[in-house]
């Protein structure tokens, strides 16, 4: 897989990049202000590398889940605007993904300039499952550059034009965050060093199955929190109250609990409210004794403590998923806590992207603390699964 840095060696200057990156950030929905800028941030060192170099950078990237069609709601504006910030330099927004102002733009830009196209799902053949309508895209999309870069490592699990076709129509470069993000996945799934400690939360045992079943044969410990956790506790006998619980997972958790012996480690106390509300009067209680009236919306101040211990002693960690309801106030704490006690781990500490990234940032930590903070998401999860991923398979041919 060759990567920006040979394409820069190469030579660059003058030449039109179509950089593909991750700019899918959280606007509050009333101001249209960004909340979270942090994959923003991430793009810069390609991004950087490439202006520096004297490239002509032409920007791709989507934002939220638009049903193929503009919509003023999921436009990049506010994203070029806080590009063209921390750029120091003006990123203009072409009007369309790739028409005619696009085409008049990339044409327009000088050496180290940089262009945003519109929200790349504003077309339906980005995301269809047609290969000739993401190929008439990617076509288009070919037309503006003279070379290809992800960096998009967030979306490299999707085969979509801007992602997947487009590859195939220019040289293709693997930028420096998808290179970084390969290299801390590789060392989760090949030969970690041990102890090795997983930390998965959020809301749905389902969403996180399949990485549970590619995961437990490599791990020291599983520590499992968040609105999952309730499923796991009925698997063991425990109410759970009004509390998240997916009563079709409750077998396959109690066969995983099983197989895995002391490997997985749940929580030992719960934080409980009568309804979700940051204004609900709270109760900490141990597991067994959920009232059935109340909901879990956190781990406990016991649990943090048990994960600390098993924490502490890591030499790799892979962090994935908030412990509770890290949004509102009185559910923080659980967050906070294993968050923290992941930030001393003395090797390899990885957080793995999403609500996990989100929690960070929101909480005040210190991100510099953390061997690497994901972008990934639900890409990281496929890797680590085992699958395939399209974005990945065309840039390594």
């Amino acid at each position: 897989m060759r990567s920006v840095d040979d394409l820069i060696t190469e030579g660059v200057s003058g030449r039109r990049v179509l950089l593909r990156a991750d700019l899918n950030v959280p606007l509050d929905k009333t101001t249209r202000q960004i909340t979270d800028d942090g994959r923003i941030r991430a793009s810069l060192p390609t991004l950087q590398a490439l202006r520096e170099a004297g490239a002509r950078v032409i920007v791709s990237a989507h934002l939220g889940r638009p049903k193929g069609a503009p919509d003023p709601q999921f436009s990049l504006a506010p994203v070029a605007a806080r590009l063209g910030e921390l750029l120091g330099t003006a990123v203009p927004l072409a009007t369309d993904v790739a028409g005619d102002d696009a085409r008049a733009k990339a044409g327009a830009l000088g050496d180290g300039e940089v262009l945003l196209l519109e929200n790349v799902r504003f077309e339906a053949a980005e995301t269809s499952k047609d290969d000739a309508e993401r190929g008439e895209l990617a076509d288009r999309f070919a037309a503006l550059a003279d070379v290809y870069v992800d960096d998009a490592f967030g979306a490299v699990h999707r085969k979509h034009a801007s992602v997947y076709d487009v590859a195939l129509r220019l040289p293709h470069y693997a930028g420096r965050l998808v290179a970084q993000e390969l290299d801390v996945l590789r060392r989760l799934t090949s030969d970690p060093e041990r102890p090795y400690v997983v930390v998965l939360g959020g809301s749905k045992v389902s969403d996180k199955l399949a990485v549970i079943e590619a995961l437990l044969p490599k791990v020291d410990r599983l520590l499992v929190g968040g609105g999952m956790c309730f499923t796991f506790l009925a698997a063991q006998g425990h109410g759970v109250g009004k509390s998240l619980l997916e009563a079709d997972q409750v077998d396959t958790c109690r066969r995983l609990l099983d197989e895995a012996g002391d490997r997985i480690v749940l929580p030992v106390d719960v934080v409980c409210a009568p309804e979700f509300s940051a204004d609900a009067p709270t109760t900490t209680v141990g597991v067994d004794a959920i009232p059935d009236d109340q909901m879990g919306l956190d781990v406990g101040p016991r649990t943090v403590e048990l994960f600390g211990r098993e924490l502490g002693g890591a030499l790799t960690v892979f962090w994935n998923g908030p412990m509770g309801v890290f949004e509102l106030a009185p559910f923080q704490a659980g967050t906070r806590g294993v968050a923290g006690a992941v930030s001393h781990v003395e090797g390899l500490s990885v957080v793995g992207g999403g609500d996990s990234a989100a929690a960070v940032r929101q909480l005040g930590l210190d991100e510099s603390a953390y061997g690497h903070i994901s972008t990934g998401g639900g890409a990281s999860l496929e890797y680590l699964e085992g699958r395939d991923l399209p974005g990945l398979a065309v840039l390594a041919d």
